[in-house]
């Protein structure tokens, strides 16, 4: 009898062990359909560990050394090596900046770190990478806004990731013994030899994470776009990258030359209390002190001629400037999506409260536009009383810093790769009750699937089931960008390729449907009148150099 209970026993822990394998066998071979990549990765500098499920995130990654004491104003480094797995579970801090409202984040110099958001099952899986570049005017911004979660993006079978580059002063200081010390004898362009760093770290290091490392997408808004535009025009970001959306980007932030940078910079340290070649003071003072340095005041944002913290034609990141490298053909051969919203310029209105009568208005474009390009845009932009003043400051400024450079690269661009304008129209119930509009970055909520956080203090987050569907649809036109270099697939609205005979774009509005691009011919008069003032821009550069030699 006890043989024969034994007998049973043995027999219930053999069944048991064997459906005790059946079952671990199953979860071997199809954990991937439930669970992501393992959430500790080899990166080049050591071991992370990120933290999630089916999308796993990594943040605060270091792409380069912290940029502090004698690596100050001078081009990124590799990171340093780590020896423990490194936890990957928080943003690194943003990098220095003045206060903005809204923005109260971390801020240290030690800032460049980037954020990765994978879907992948396996190592294997070779998923298109999107990596995003913040805005903020050069000046401020950080990749840890709660409005860039990667996290909806992910879901959608892509690897998103965003990152931090050095601003303002720390980023764009250009200064003649900055020069003197570099190899290459130019200064400035920091924050952007932070973005390439970032670039080139995502093609050594991003296929341990499942992504593709020849299906990378560049994407940002604001001075994101611009530094898509400069990224186009700039040799050292050849081959980083194999597509290109450029959202709201603009010329606002033109390059200037270098000496004239430098000469901005050398008046800048001066106020500092620095003597030409006391690099050292400048590299001693707390990043706090080098924040009161003087920036461009607020009313000076949309004048091209205004030297201050961007980018820089230094022959070497930038060869020349961006809208006439277009124009000569000397861009990336990369498929490009790009557009525009509607009132860009509601947001900035602030900057032309003193422009309240008609008179005032006619001189603010004297003084900006010199008088022939004034006449043709008070007639291209009419003012009959004194209460059309502000909107008629909102619709050129939207127009001419926005609109017109974003035809611009489309046009210079369309005939070489396919080229996908957009126009996005819609104005959210936050958008009607702050009378903004389609403001300046209006789209990112629907983009990033962040309905519910606020873009902007004086935005609310209110949103309809209009809004979540046209956000769906922007989302998925995007990731099917960056999946193929074409964001037409099934279930998305026909987007025809733009062109320069018909002009036409896609309307992302309360409808989403095809048009023809708004105002045509009164964005190729503004662009007639850039290329005026940029005429003029290049005289003034030859004089400085004239006065400082």
């Amino acid at each position: 009898m006890g043989e024969e209970t034994e007998e049973r026993v043995r027999s219930r822990q053999s069944v048991a062990l064997s459906r005790y394998l059946v079952l671990s066998l199953t979860l071997f071979f199809f954990a991937g359909d439930a669970f992501g990549i393992d959430p500790v990765v080899r990166t080049e500098s050591g071991l992370v560990r990120g933290s999630g499920t089916d999308v796993v995130a990594f943040k605060g990654i270091p792409y380069a050394a912290p940029p502090i004491g004698a690596l100050r104003w001078k081009a990124p480094q590799p990171a340093p090596r780590w020896e423990r797995t490194r936890d990957a579970t928080e943003y690194c801090a943003s990098c220095p900046q003045p206060p903005f409202p809204g923005l109260s984040l971390a801020q240290a110099e030690d800032c460049l770190g980037l954020n990765i958001w994978t879907p992948a099952k396996t190592a294997r899986d070779r998923l298109p990478v999107m990596v995003w570049i913040h805005g903020g005017g050069f000046m401020v911004g950080s990749s840890a806004q709660p409005t860039y979660d990667g996290e909806s993006l992910a879901r959608q079978g892509v690897i998103f990731v965003s990152f931090n580059y050095r601003l303002g002063v720390l980023g764009f200081l250009a200064h003649p013994e900055l020069s003197l010390e570099s190899a290459e004898k130019v200064s400035g362009n920091y924050g952007l030899l932070d973005q390439i760093a970032a670039l080139k770290w995502v093609q050594r290091n991003i296929a341990g994470f499942g992504g593709d490392p020849k299906k990378v997408t560049i994407f940002g808004e604001s001075a994101g776009g611009a530094s898509v535009f400069t990224l186009l025009v700039s040799p050292p970001a050849k081959g980083l990258f194999s597509r290109a959306i450029a959202q709201s980007g603009t010329w606002v932030f033109t390059p200037i030359r270098q000496l004239r940078a430098s000469w901005y910079g050398y008046q800048a340290a001066e106020e500092a209390g620095a003597a030409l070649g006391d690099l050292a003071t400048l590299r001693g003072m707390s990043f706090q002190e080098l924040m009161k340095l003087p920036r461009p005041n607020a009313d000076s944002l949309f004048d091209l001629n205004q030297p201050c913290y961007r980018p820089v034609v230094d022959g070497r990141v930038l060869p020349g400037d961006p809208s006439e490298l277009f124009e000569r053909g000397e861009f990336a051969r990369v498929p490009l999506l790009t557009g525009t919203n509607a009132d860009e310029a509601a947001l900035f209105m602030i900057l032309f409260s003193r422009l309240r009568t008609a008179a005032d208005y006619r001189a603010w474009l004297e003084d900006r536009f010199k008088d022939q390009a004034a006449d043709k845009l008070f007639g291209a932009y009419p003012v009959e009383k004194d209460t059309d003043v502000a909107d008629a400051v909102k619709r050129l400024v939207t127009d001419f810093f926005f609109l017109q450079p974003t035809r611009s690269v489309a046009l210079s661009m369309q005939s070489k790769v396919p080229v996908y304008l957009y126009h996005f129209s819609r104005v959210s119930p936050g958008g009607k009750t702050s009378k903004l509009g389609a403001h300046h970055a209006a789209e990112l909520p629907y983009l990033f699937g962040t309905y519910k956080t606020r873009i902007w203090p004086t935005v609310p987050p209110d949103y309809e089931d209009v809004d979540m569907t046209l956000g769906k649809a922007i989302m998925g036109a995007w990731v099917q960008f960056a999946k193929t270099g074409n964001p037409n697939g099934a279930g998305l609205a026909e987007w025809p390729r733009y062109a320069s005979g018909d002009e036409r774009c896609l309307q992302f509005g309360d409808t989403i449907h095809a048009t023809k691009l708004p105002g045509a011919s009164r964005i190729q008069l503004l662009h007639t009148i850039f290329q005026e003032l940029r005429a003029v821009r290049e005289k003034a550069q030859l004089s400085l150099n004239r006065e400082t030699r």
